[in-house]
């Protein structure tokens, strides 16, 4: 097994949006970077990132995609966990099925790929482990509750591991970004029990996140800030990604709960 002189990266969801962007950025930061995807062919390269297929729900195929990273490089420097899928729609409206699989993938893909390489890292001494949140893991999101609720979990599992493993040299951080200028939304599940009094509401709200997604920051944005959190030699726990972000996370902290419920309706467009 050959050991890479230089760091070692692994992205997943690196086939479009933020992932791609941030395997590309680290590439540029002087990293051998792998990426995954579910339809990946094993071994193409893009842009200097070398593919290998992952499915973020499978422990075989992350447990497969971790041992392939190890005997390529034999080290992983830097997890960066970004797969995961959005559902827009009142909660009410998804069944507990439809719940699960957004946290298996959004929650549960991100544990079984920190899990996978939580032993490697303690071995040589350091890493990384960024996760990809998002402001809706600080904030309530009205027809995104299922989703903003996998985000929250994801800021309370990283905070926790963070304080766990920090001893060994690794670190876990978050990045948060805002509104991004990706396909998400429109690659987002429909709910899957719909039901008539909220189609007025739901429609509104696809309509707003849209033209918010639209208005957002591009993918490179924040690429910078998964690069800084890999690579910052002092770093942060919490990484806003973009001017959104930042003001939402101040905004969070200082505004009084009241205030801060009344600016969340309004701009939801949800009557007082």
């Amino acid at each position: 097994m050959a050991v890479e002189t230089q760091p070692v990266a692994l992205v997943t969801g690196a086939s479009a949006g933020i992932g791609e962007a941030a395997a590309h950025a680290l590439v540029g930061a002087g990293f051998t970077v792998y990426g995954t995807s579910r339809r990946a062919a094993a071994g193409e390269k893009r842009g200097g990132v070398v593919f290998l297929p992952l499915d973020v729900t499978d422990d075989e195929s992350v447990a497969g995609v971790v041992r392939e990273v190890l005997e390529r490089s034999g080290r992983i420097d830097v997890l960066v966990n970004n797969a995961g899928v959005g559902i827009a729609g009142a909660a009410e409206e998804s069944s507990i099925e439809q719940a699960r699989a957004l946290f298996e993938t959004n929650v549960f893909g991100s544990i079984r790929m920190t899990r996978a390489v939580l032993p490697h890292m303690r071995e040589q001494g350091g890493g990384r482990i960024v996760n990809v949140s998002s402001v809706l893991g600080l904030v309530p999101a009205p027809f995104m509750a299922l989703y903003a609720a996998t985000k929250h979990a994801i800021e309370g599992y990283s905070e926790s591991l963070d304080h766990e493993v920090r001893e060994h040299g690794v670190r876990v951080l978050l990045v948060e970004p805002g509104y991004t200028n990706t396909a998400f939304d429109a690659n987002a599940v429909a709910v899957d029990e719909p039901l008539a009094l909220y189609a007025r509401r739901r429609e509104a709200f696809d309509v707003l996140t849209a033209a918010a997604v639209r208005a957002g920051d591009e993918p490179s944005v924040v690429s910078q800030v998964i690069v800084a959190a890999a690579t910052d030699t002092r770093p942060r726990l919490r990484y806003p990604a973009g001017t959104l972000a930042r003001r939402v996370s101040k905004l969070r902290r200082y505004v009084p709960p009241a205030i801060f419920d009344k600016q969340i309706r309004k701009t939801s467009q949800l009557a007082a």
